[in-house]
């Protein structure tokens, strides 16, 4: 069955995207992973990759092209042959019944990752009824890497929630109506990609009684002896003193998210688990700069050097602090990326390999300081003071030595001050 390719949500707000270049042609084999098409926002250019091997099928949308988000611009068939079916493309959210919803604008599940086909809804900051602004968080979404708030984007009411938290609901699908005026009955309901309930069993027959054994516990298979968690999942485990190896070794399937906390706390805490939880307690180091240079840095960098994503500068940035090329992962507007950073800055490229360092960029936030704690990986932490920045790096110890952690955080504050040092 054709699988959809549509127009993903880069930014919280963002309505339409304009399509770059397409990397693929019509009738091509693609791989999953591969780059199908560039698409740019008002804020960046990213790279969309295909979620499933196949072939490039009914591509309805060319370069140039401003294409609303969640709209099908091309499928993944089969064959290089065209998808026999002839319906006119749209949203994924179209399969919603809409004969009793408000009218008004739709917010989608938004797009966090290249490789994204859904996201789990954690929990709704705004009831339906509530009044919104534009900047208000509306709900929390996890993906395998990061859990993220995502503003309404409207002024107004919350008319409509069209999912649950706790639900895994495609990208691209409406989960919520905002209206102008206050709604009279405001709509609450489940996703309509959940699946239906089960037929009721016409007759039951009762079970032969056996006498109980003990459960035998599957390890989950091996993972290079990493931790597939969100961030949330190990900040909660890392503040109530548990170890997520105890679901590892418990046979609960990975990647683990914050719906898991539940049964990590039901799961009997051994005296070296207790320990080991102890172990990772974080340090943490913060650099304040009275002004910052490298937002005049990257406009320069985009006009005279062709350098236009600015994560990947913030990883290079990153990297040549650290001393040496390694993998880094940027988070900013509810994007994720992963780069092979260099110290060179024009060889920083995009990556899917495990990140050795995060940046989390918040200098468009309105946040002015984090105490996350230790997790997965050491991580940078940008937020604006004023004409300047405060970085912090919170970091475990088994990840840095606290020398090495003073070096970083030094070198990386003095690149964004003055990044032309970093040319020298």
């Amino acid at each position: 069955m054709p699988l959809d390719v549509i127009m993903p949500a880069l930014g919280m707000a963002q309505e339409t995207g304009q399509i770059v270049a397409w990397h693929k042609q019509p009738g091509d084999a693609v791989a999953k992973g591969d780059i199908l098409f560039e698409v740019e926002t008002d804020k960046a250019t990213m790279e969309v990759e295909a979620a499933a091997d196949g072939f490039l099928t009914d591509v309805v949308a060319g370069e140039g092209a401003d294409v609303p988000v969640g709209d099908v611009i091309a499928k993944i068939s089969d064959s290089a042959e065209s998808s026999s079916q002839t319906e006119t493309p749209k949203t994924a959210a179209a399969a919603t019944p809409t004969d009793d919803l408000p009218k008004g604008k739709e917010v989608i599940m938004p797009t966090l990752g290249m490789a994204q086909d859904s996201g789990l809804l954690v929990a709704w900051h705004k009831q339906p009824g509530d009044q919104v602004g534009a900047d208000d968080i509306l709900f929390e979404v996890e993906t395998d890497k990061s859990v993220n708030e995502v503003n309404a984007g409207f002024d107004g009411y919350l008319g409509a929630t069209l999912a649950e938290a706790g639900e895994d609901v495609p990208t691209g699908q409406t989960i919520a109506i905002i209206t102008a005026e206050r709604p009279a009955n405001p709509v609450a309901r489940k996703s309509a990609a959940a699946p239906a309930p089960q037929a009721a069993v016409a007759e039951e027959k009762p079970a032969p009684v056996a006498k109980a054994q003990p459960a035998k516990v599957t390890p989950a298979p091996a993972t290079d002896g990493r931790i597939l968690a969100s961030p949330k999942l190990r900040r909660l485990a890392l503040e109530q003193g548990l170890d997520l190896q105890r679901l590892v070794d418990a046979g609960h399937p990975q990647p683990f998210h914050v719906k898991d906390i539940d049964a990590l706390r039901a799961l009997p805490q051994s005296s070296s688990s207790a320990t080991a939880a102890t172990a990772q307690a974080a340090g943490r180091l913060t650099a304040e700069l009275a002004d910052e240079g490298f937002s005049d840095f990257a406009d320069w960098a985009a006009k005279s050097a062709q350098l236009t994503d600015t994560a990947a500068l913030l990883a290079g940035l990153c990297a040549a602090s650290y001393g040496s090329d390694t993998t880094v992962v940027v988070e900013s507007f509810g994007l994720t990326r992963t780069y092979a950073a260099s110290a060179h800055l024009s060889a920083t490229q995009p990556c899917e390999d495990a990140a050795r360092l995060r940046v989390r960029d918040l200098r468009f936030s309105a946040i002015t300081s984090v105490a996350v704690g230790a997790e997965d990986v050491p991580t940078l932490t940008l937020m604006r003071n004023g004409a300047g920045l405060t970085i912090t790096l919170e970091f475990a110890p088994a990840q840095l030595l606290p020398s090495d952690a003073i070096t970083l955080l030094s070198n990386f504050a003095g690149r964004m001050e003055q990044p032309l040092r970093h040319l020298l």
